[in-house]
């Protein structure tokens, strides 16, 4: 987490990807099919964020995902193919693939007379609140004003999903846009992208968890020494993946950025998890060191409030991620000293260790370190 201040870097644009499938179509041996969750995603030639965009692909649009190189994913869409942020997928089922590919267009480098693009949803489909109180925003993050709020039970119109986040319009007709994990889609065949919520038993039901992807914007974090990997771009990556692991455990999730272009200050960080009274903190960050070290590290400030949370998520990291856990460490770092909620911080691997480098870039590790995470945070809550 030691970082390069100063660094001007170019901001690479990691989104995009593809067309839809047809319900007859099939992939090869080793393929599947993903759906793109980003307003629009980059098509690159290489799997690398300086290689050559070739196209790009709109929200809601399906893939068949072929290959993966550190974190980015081989796709095929139509006659667009290649390289993409892997975040910005997630492999749909089956027998839920699209009988049609209308709703989706992708525009290529080549062709400037694209036709216009259509609604990322063929159809729209009703949602139920599950939040006692969800804020609705003039944007899709927490950032964006906030126009008003729903309560438990109240009935919405889904009209567009992005990166976590529904576009709603509720029965007033008023529109805006809600954290998509806190309502459940009512008729899911009536949509072309279902909000699915599962019903989980356990310690993280109702729980208030807020992830902290370290760095972002123009605070680029740690710069990998052999692969170039932005700390700030494996932060988000990782971040999300834990909320999703999160969510899926039954906790209610916000994060303290969800885009590549956010900075919130560490101040602000920390004052979010309070306004929110939110059980536990946890932020994601990706280590360096002049030293030739390698693993994991996971640190506390307080012995009576973080050191417990801390040492559940350390437990579960040290039980196999692909790298090896370094232990717990005292922390004398702000967002863990000055919150006054169980707060740790964990370091998931060290950029500047070649072999540390090449697994963190790999999607396959990120979701296992969020899955040891969320796990470990179940864990603290038992």
């Amino acid at each position: 987490m030691n970082k390069m201040i100063g660094v001007t870097l170019l901001t690479a644009c990691l989104l995009g990807i593809a067309a839809p499938q047809s319900a007859e179509a099939k992939t090869a041996a080793g393929s599947y099919t993903a759906q793109v969750y980003a307003s629009s995603l980059n098509v690159r030639d290489e799997p690398a964020k300086n290689a050559t965009v070739v196209g790009s692909i709109k929200n809601g649009a399906r893939v068949t995902v072929t290959d993966e190189q550190h974190g980015w994913l081989m796709v095929k869409a139509g006659s667009t193919s290649g390289w993409v942020a892997g975040y910005y997928l997630k492999k749909v089922n089956s027998n839920s693939l699209q009988s049609s590919a209308s709703g989706t267009s992708i525009a290529t480098k080549t062709n400037t007379a694209s036709s216009t693009s259509a609604n990322t949803s063929n159809r729209t489909s009703k949602a139920t609140v599950t939040a006692d109180s969800l804020r609705i925003r003039s944007g899709p993050g927490t950032h964006y004003k906030v126009l008003g709020s729903l309560k438990a039970k109240d009935t919405v119109t889904l009209l567009l999903h992005q990166n976590g986040w529904a576009r709603i319009r509720t029965v007033s007709g008023e529109t805006g846009w809600v954290a998509e994990q806190y309502i459940r889609s009512g008729s899911t065949s009536s949509s072309t992208s279902s909000i699915s919520t599962v019903q989980h038993k356990g310690g993280l039901r109702g729980k208030l968890i807020v992830i902290d992807p370290g760095h972002g914007g123009s605070d680029p974090g740690m710069l990998g020494t052999t692969y170039n990997t932005m700390e700030k771009d494996l932060n988000l990556h990782t971040a999300l993946y834990v909320r999703d692991a999160l969510v899926a455990k039954g906790a209610r999730v916000e994060m303290t950025r969800t885009r590549d272009d956010q900075k919130p200050t560490l101040a602000r960080r920390v004052q979010m998890s309070q306004a929110l009274r939110a059980d536990a903190f946890v932020s994601v960050h990706y280590n360096s060191s002049p030293k030739n070290v390698s693993g994991t590290l996971t640190f506390f400030y307080s012995e009576a409030d973080d050191l417990k949370l801390a040492r559940a998520i350390e437990t579960r990291l040290g039980q196999g991620i692909g790298l090896k856990s370094n232990g717990l460490s005292f922390g004398d770092y702000h967002i863990l000293r000055e919150n006054r909620i169980p707060a740790t911080l964990v370091e998931l691997g060290f950029l500047t260790n070649p072999t540390d480098e090449s697994i963190v870039r790999k999607a396959s590790y990120q979701k296992k370190a969020a899955k040891a995470i969320a796990e470990g945070v179940a864990d603290y809550f038992k």
